[in-house]
């Protein structure tokens, strides 16, 4: 299925060769060996610069790593996780010993928390919203709880103090962690996009005190084991 997926994104795409080709979660029934010899291939045959995952666990990552070295083949290089302010014990617990160890570029997904940390569910959903979708409930119901939104009008205070959104203030916070690589923004309007770029006029305003305060107001930091 990855060397199908590979060649149907190649002829999609009209170009020879992917720079970066995610393996989607892992499959139960396909052993890790497999995947990273697949993706070995692909890479040998110049189809794809770069291989990563999506959506592993910390165990299945580093076993790709291991079966990689034993087998003298690439691992993988980046990992897409879901990060933002509710969303953290992945990222700052589970990957903690990746990263010091033999490291890991990440593509952050949903900075934004499906769009609850821009503020624009504060006063109930907005009938244009994703939220207010057919079909969209299961999303609705995980995200919009008083005790999140209580939360994000905290935040959206915060962000009002230092003079910037509250979306901007979310996704610099989330590009501030030295372990993201990047973040992919989910955008659908110009204006939304704008928005979401000032996130880069808001980091300088991320000092020490700024990020306690973020962290006083969530209540989301994981506990970190201590060694």
């Amino acid at each position: 299925h990855l060397t199908e997926a590979c060649h149907e994104a190649l002829q999609r795409l009209q170009t020879d060769y992917l720079d970066l080709f995610f393996c989607h979660r892992p499959d139960k029934n396909v052993p890790i060996e497999e995947v990273v010899w697949t993706m070995n291939i692909l890479l040998q045959q110049g189809k794809i610069l770069y291989w990563g995952t999506s959506e592993w666990s910390a165990a299945e990552i580093m076993e790709a790593h291991r079966v990689a070295a034993d087998l003298k083949l690439i691992p993988p290089a980046v990992e897409q996780p879901q990060y933002n302010l509710f969303e953290r014990t992945k990222m700052e617990k589970d990957y903690a010993d990746i990263f010091r160890t033999v490291g890991m570029g990440t593509t952050i997904w949903s900075p934004l928390a499906a769009g609850l940390l821009t503020g624009k569910y504060n006063d109930g959903i907005p009938e244009n919203s994703r939220f207010a979708l057919e079909g969209f409930d299961w999303l609705k119901d995980r995200w919009v709880a008083d005790d999140k939104l209580s939360r994000v009008k905290g935040l959206t205070a915060l962000a009002g103090d230092l003079g910037v959104s509250v979306s901007a203030l979310s996704i610099a916070w989330t590009v501030k962690n030295p372990n993201v690589t990047t973040a992919i923004l989910g955008a659908t309007k110009r204006e939304q996009l704008t928005q979401n770029l000032q996130a880069l006029d808001a980091l300088p305003k991320l000092t020490t005190e700024v990020m306690q305060k973020i962290d006083d107001i969530m209540g989301t930091k994981p506990v970190l084991p201590e060694y």
